[in-house]
Order: C-alpha cells, then structure tokens, then sequence
C-alpha cells in the first residue's frame, strides 16, 4: 500500500483518491457539547452523522459496492457516528474482514481518544496506518466546558473529572500510537469564546510526541446541541489559529468535515446510488450462528433521552431505541417513533403494535394504563435508570434489573435534574 495515497494526511492525494466511513460504531462515551448526532439530512457533511448503521457483515457487502462504484478509493475508514472505541468489537471485526478480503487497503480510524490505549496492538496487528484523534484541550478546566459527561468503564463522570482523564489517555494513546509507527493526526474543533485561543497550546503540547498532522477544524453550529448558539469560526480566524499552530505541527487546511457514512474524493457530492445501496444494507439479515435460537421477541425498547443512558418517562418519550443482542453484542437495530400525544388507551396499543417485536421495554417511568396495555400485548414495561448497554444486557441475559431500579420514579412532565448521569 502507498501511505502516500491517503487523501486527508496528503494534500496533494485528496483530488485523485478517496476514501469510504463504515458507520459500525453507534455508542459513544462522551457527550460533547458541539454534537448531536440525531439529525441527519444528506446533504449535510459533518461528523457523527449517518444515514444508516451497519453490522460488520453489513459494512463488507456495503464496501465492495462502494469499490465496484469507485475504484479510486484507497482508505477504508471508521468514524462512528459514535467513538469506534466505545464499539471496540465491531470496529476491530470490521477492521479484520477489511484486511482479510482487501489486504492493500489502508485503514484508518477517527476516535476521541478515551478509550483507544488497550487497542494500540490489535490495530498494529491490523495494520492500521492512520489514526486521527480529536484533542479540543490540553487544559480539563477549558475541557470541562466543552463535554457534559463521560463514560469511563461503567461509570458515567463529571465534566470535570472526565476532562482530566480524557487528557491523560490521549497523551498515553498518542505515545503508544507514534511507537508503532502509526501515522497520527490530531483535530482539535475551534469553539469561539471556548477555546479559540487554547488551540496553539494544544499544537504546542502534542507536537513533541511525534504527531505528523494537526487539523485545526472549525465548528459547525449544530441544531439541538447545547453549543448550537455559536457561530462557525470565520476564515480569518482560522487562517491565525493554523498560522500559528503551524509553528509546531504541519497542518491540514483542505479538512471537509466528513460524515460516518462518507465515500469518495473530499468535499464529493454523495452519490445517490451508494446512498440507496447504504441504506439497502442496513436491512439485509445475518444468520444466526450455528446452534442459536431465533426468538420470537428478539428486542429490547428504550426511552432515551441522548442515546446513552435509560432516562425518560413514557408518556414523554417521542422515540424508541430498538437493541439486539448478536453473537453475544449489543446492537442498535433503528429508532421507532412513538404514537402522538393523546387518544387516551388507543395510543398504547398502537404504541404495543409498534414493538411487538419486543419483549421488553425499559422506561424511567410509567403510568399503570400504558404498562397494562403494554403487558396485555405481550411487552412487559421495567422501570430502570443507567446505562443502556448493561441494562440491556441484563434483559437478554435474564438477570434482574433490581440493580438499576428507579430510586425515585418519575411522574411524566417532570423534568430530570438535566445533567444526564441517571441519577
């Protein structure tokens, strides 16, 4: 392979050769203030957007589509929506049947950092040539203003504590990163009123690591995120912020901001027909392994309010998260919308036709009608709080939810304490 080639650490590449974003990795570990990741309109191009996920299996159908398309490309990437390394095991799998079936691709992965450490070697075994991760500070007191929590193991953190060690793993990271010899790009989002003037210093602190690229990257105002009121960085700033970052690292000013889902040359328009083929193979069925039972209710609902946590009440939630559990992994299937508001029992039992696929959904809090309702049709309602994941672990597992029981439950059009750590 021609590390050359690659068209987002090489200038002059990014006009002949393009790349391709699987989007296996939906999960995310941390909430960034700049990000929200529910919305997804085609012709937008930023990160944490889709318009599909996809399995392993899924994404490799998908790819030799992509290259029948494009033989030009020359990178196969993960970029989310969520962080790769909070889907570890998607990631790695993909990255394995990747390498197996293109043994001269190149790979490349975008992470936030936090959890990329134990990985190092997997990806080097991989050969994984190019990593970029996105360091917004090198200060956790700026850090703290910039993420809402974390998840560090199976504790979700302050801002506060989460910004520190976030740090710490992104320098531990980049070190074990450069001593494999891996290519590593650092982005770091400019805020204004954030941390526009902080950005040199973050240049200034990774640059003696061996970083080979820095990406300063402007921000883009996202609808629903809690920076949406910040205006996009103007050229002139930005054109300072790399003059000056440049001082230490060479840098990429020819970044487009790529979605999770992105294929071909940068700034490309999406092809229409790729777009049709993503989404095409998000619904093409895996079969289960040998000796796995189907079972009649193969999912579990949730009511979230971010995607990460089991927060809402019922009678508020305006969507459905949809999980699978496959070959041992927890996997989110689609959103289901809810019924409207109103028409008293008629809407849960629609809302009972909606999941009856479901054997279970998980709630913060319910009122009897819509739990009998529910319960009558097949879909017992448990009112929990926490993490997603390990709560429907527990469900497929059949162990007890009493663990995550709900302390205090919640009345519907009460509102949460907001800081989205479940308590």
């Amino acid at each position: 392979m021609n590390l050359e080639q690659h068209p987002c650490f090489n200038r002059k590449s990014h006009h002949h050769y393009g790349r391709v974003h699987l989007p296996v990795a939906p999960r995310c570990n941390i909430q960034c203030k700049f990000c929200n990741r529910l919305f997804d309109c085609v012709n937008e191009s930023r990160p944490g957007v889709t318009s599909a996920l996809l399995s392993p299996a899924q994404a490799m159908v998908y790819l030799a589509a992509v290259l029948e398309e494009k033989p030009n490309i020359k990178v196969v990437g993960i970029a989310g929506p969520g962080d790769p390394f909070a889907n570890a095991e998607q990631t790695l799998e993909t990255f394995e049947r990747v390498r197996r079936t293109y043994p001269d691709m190149m790979l490349c992965v975008a992470s936030n950092g936090l959890n990329i450490a134990p990985y190092v070697e997997e990806l080097h075994r991989l050969q994984v040539s190019h990593v970029t991760i996105t360091v917004n500070a090198v200060d956790p007191a700026i850090g703290a203003n910039i993420y809402s929590w974390m998840r560090i193991g199976k504790r979700v953190v302050s801002p506060e504590e989460g910004a520190r060690i976030l740090l710490e793993r992104q320098m531990e990271a980049i070190k074990a990163l450069k001593s494999k010899e891996i290519m590593v790009k650092v982005n770091a989002i400019v805020l204004p009123g954030i941390n526009e003037e902080h950005i040199v210093d973050i240049a200034r602190t990774v640059a003696p690591l061996g970083v080979d690229l820095f990406n300063g990257m402007p921000y883009y105002p996202n609808k629903g995120s809690a920076f949406e009121h910040l205006a996009e960085p103007d050229s002139a700033t930005m054109a300072a912020i790399r003059k000056q970052a440049g001082q230490y690292l060479p840098q990429m000013s020819h970044c487009t901001r790529c979605r999770a889902d992105a294929v071909g040359l940068l700034g490309e328009a999406p092809s229409p027909k790729l777009m049709q083929t993503l989404n095409s193979c998000q619904h093409l069925s895996e079969p289960p392994a040998a000796g796995e039972e189907v079972p009649t209710r193969p999912y579990v609902a949730v009511a979230s309010m971010e995607g990460v946590l089991v927060n809402q009440h019922l009678g508020e939630a305006g969507k459905f998260l949809i999980y699978e559990q496959r070959e041992g992994r927890i996997r989110l299937v689609e959103s289901r919308p809810a019924p409207e508001p109103g028409g008293g029992l008629e809407r849960w039992r629609q809302l009972a036709e909606r999941l009856g696929d479901c054997r279970m959904l998980l709630v913060s809090g319910a009122g009897e009608n819509p739990r009998k309702v529910l319960a009558d049709h097949g879909v017992a309602v448990a009112l929990c709080e926490g993490l997603i994941e390990e709560a429907v672990h527990r469900v497929f597992a059949g162990q007890s939810l009493s663990a995550m029981a709900v302390r205090k439950p919640r009345a519907c059009g009460v509102s949460c304490g907001g800081d989205m750590m479940g308590c």
